[in-house]
Protein backbone atom coordinates (compact mmCIF):
# COMPACT_ATOMS: atom_id res chain seq x y z
CA UNK A 1 0.00 0.00 0.00
CA UNK A 2 1.64 3.58 -0.96
CA UNK A 3 0.52 7.07 0.44
CA UNK A 4 0.37 10.13 -1.66
CA UNK A 5 0.93 13.09 0.80
CA UNK A 6 -0.01 16.51 -0.93
CA UNK A 7 0.66 20.27 1.13
CA UNK A 8 -0.47 23.19 -0.32
CA UNK A 9 0.06 26.66 0.98
CA UNK A 10 0.21 29.79 0.19
CA UNK A 11 0.32 33.68 1.31
CA UNK A 12 -0.07 37.15 0.36
CA UNK A 13 2.62 39.77 1.75
CA UNK A 14 1.27 42.31 3.54
CA UNK A 15 2.20 44.86 1.49
CA UNK A 16 -0.64 43.58 -0.86
CA UNK A 17 -3.47 43.64 1.73
CA UNK A 18 -4.71 45.48 5.11
CA UNK A 19 -6.35 42.31 5.89
CA UNK A 20 -3.88 40.33 8.38
CA UNK A 21 -5.93 37.47 8.06
CA UNK A 22 -4.62 37.27 4.32
CA UNK A 23 -1.00 37.18 5.11
CA UNK A 24 -1.00 33.87 6.08
CA UNK A 25 -2.80 31.01 5.05
CA UNK A 26 -2.68 27.59 6.96
CA UNK A 27 -1.63 24.58 4.47
CA UNK A 28 -4.00 21.90 3.56
CA UNK A 29 -2.87 18.84 3.91
CA UNK A 30 -4.84 15.37 1.80
CA UNK A 31 -3.29 11.59 2.11
CA UNK A 32 -4.65 9.50 -0.57
CA UNK A 33 -4.10 5.73 -0.17
CA UNK A 34 -2.90 3.42 -3.35
CA UNK A 35 -2.48 -0.28 -3.89
CA UNK A 36 0.62 0.00 -5.82
CA UNK A 37 3.88 2.82 -6.36
CA UNK A 38 3.26 2.90 -9.87
CA UNK A 39 -0.42 4.40 -9.28
CA UNK A 40 0.49 6.66 -6.71
CA UNK A 41 3.77 7.98 -8.63
CA UNK A 42 0.84 8.59 -11.77
CA UNK A 43 -1.06 10.62 -9.35
CA UNK A 44 1.68 12.66 -8.27
CA UNK A 45 3.06 13.38 -11.51
CA UNK A 46 -0.56 14.19 -13.09
CA UNK A 47 -1.28 16.76 -9.96
CA UNK A 48 2.42 18.46 -9.80
CA UNK A 49 1.79 18.93 -13.43
CA UNK A 50 -1.71 20.50 -12.38
CA UNK A 51 -0.19 22.59 -10.15
CA UNK A 52 2.41 23.88 -12.17
CA UNK A 53 -0.23 24.70 -14.70
CA UNK A 54 -2.37 26.80 -12.23
CA UNK A 55 0.68 28.76 -10.69
CA UNK A 56 1.72 29.89 -13.71
CA UNK A 57 -1.83 30.74 -14.32
CA UNK A 58 -2.27 32.72 -11.29
CA UNK A 59 1.24 34.63 -11.79
CA UNK A 60 -0.34 35.53 -15.36
CA UNK A 61 -3.49 36.83 -13.95
CA UNK A 62 -1.81 38.95 -11.49
CA UNK A 63 0.82 40.21 -14.14
CA UNK A 64 -2.46 41.53 -15.74
CA UNK A 65 -3.60 43.17 -12.49
CA UNK A 66 0.11 44.99 -12.37
CA UNK A 67 0.12 46.42 -15.67
CA UNK A 68 -2.92 48.77 -14.32
CA UNK A 69 -1.30 49.42 -11.18
CA UNK A 70 -3.54 46.76 -8.68
CA UNK A 71 -1.29 43.95 -7.51
CA UNK A 72 2.24 42.29 -7.85
CA UNK A 73 2.79 38.04 -8.31
CA UNK A 74 5.39 38.85 -6.01
CA UNK A 75 3.32 39.28 -3.84
CA UNK A 76 1.65 35.96 -3.64
CA UNK A 77 3.85 32.71 -2.31
CA UNK A 78 2.59 29.35 -3.25
CA UNK A 79 4.29 26.04 -2.19
CA UNK A 80 3.38 22.91 -2.81
CA UNK A 81 4.97 19.05 -1.64
CA UNK A 82 3.88 16.16 -2.84
CA UNK A 83 5.00 12.74 -2.15
CA UNK A 84 4.23 8.94 -2.36
CA UNK A 85 5.42 7.07 0.76
CA UNK A 86 5.02 3.30 1.34
CA UNK A 87 2.56 2.36 3.94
Amino acid sequence: MWVLMYVFSYSVSPAATSDKAEWRLLPTVVFQEFSNEERCRAAKSALESSLKDAGTRLKSGLEDLKSIGKADPAQVIIAYNVECLPK
